[in-house]
């Protein structure tokens, strides 16, 4: 049975277990009433700026805030993020006290996982939560890199997959998911990026494509009014 949920969410069957994309580039999962979360990058802006180049130092405010918006309005208890949480290993030091009391207060109040990735493999603060490279839930692998032949169902980021859609005669790229089928049933999935300075990647971009094979089809996914809507990217001949 599909639970009822709001118009801006996309609920869809992966491997026998009912997940929810949102349009904030969450995925919920109503069973664990957890809300997972791909490369937030943290602190990229203040990253830059130690670098020369200046962006406005709120990236991190506003990505957690749209993480404590998606935890209303799913009701999630759980917050699993995978990897790439902050733009390098120092950002968890870099965090103004604003931002890191909102992380802080989010952390207590949630079971938080972070899964770690290739941009923070070594954060210097947990703020409280746990810490892990990998998890299993429900025969369900989250990770932070798609594994290359993998044949377990598998949630992960990375890539930041984006779409190039064309809306009332402009083309605009907007983040998407990427779900590839098996005849085996081994579904995989590569979230979008959540964090509020992601670039991305096209989702039929062949890196993408060869991260989740073997595969008999693989989609671009977007939510849209309640829906699943689905861009072939890849169907097995055989």
């Amino acid at each position: 049975m599909i639970t009822m949920v709001p118009v801006s969410f996309a609920p869809f069957d992966f491997a026998g277990q009912e997940l929810v994309l949102t349009k904030s580039n969450a995925l919920y999962w109503p069973k664990e009433r957890a809300l997972l979360v791909a490369d937030l990058h943290l602190e990229k802006g203040s990253f830059y700026a130690q670098h020369g180049q200046m962006l406005p130092p709120y990236d991190s405010r506003e990505t957690l805030e749209r993480i404590a918006d998606s935890v209303k309005q799913t009701g999630a208890r759980r917050v699993i993020t995978l990897g790439d949480n902050f733009h390098d290993d120092a950002g968890t030091q870099r965090l103004d006290p604003y931002a890191a009391g909102m992380l802080e207060s989010l952390t207590r109040a949630l079971d938080w996982v972070w899964i770690t990735g290739n941009h923070d493999e070594n954060m210097q603060r947990s703020f409280g939560a746990q810490l892990t490279e990998e998890l299993e839930i429900g025969g369900i692998v989250l990770r932070h890199e798609a594994k290359a032949g993998e044949t377990q169902p598998e949630l992960s980021g990375h890539y930041h997959p984006k779409m190039r859609i064309k809306v009332r005669n402009r083309h605009i790229a907007r983040p998407c998911g990427v779900i590839s089928r098996s005849k085996t049933g081994s579904d995989r999935m590569i979230l979008p990026a959540f964090g509020a300075f992601t670039g991305g990647m096209d989702a039929g971009d062949p890196v993408i494509l060869d991260a989740l094979k073997p595969a008999s089809q693989i989609d671009a996914v977007l939510p849209a009014k309640g829906k699943l809507v689905t861009f072939p990217l890849f169907r097995d001949a055989a």
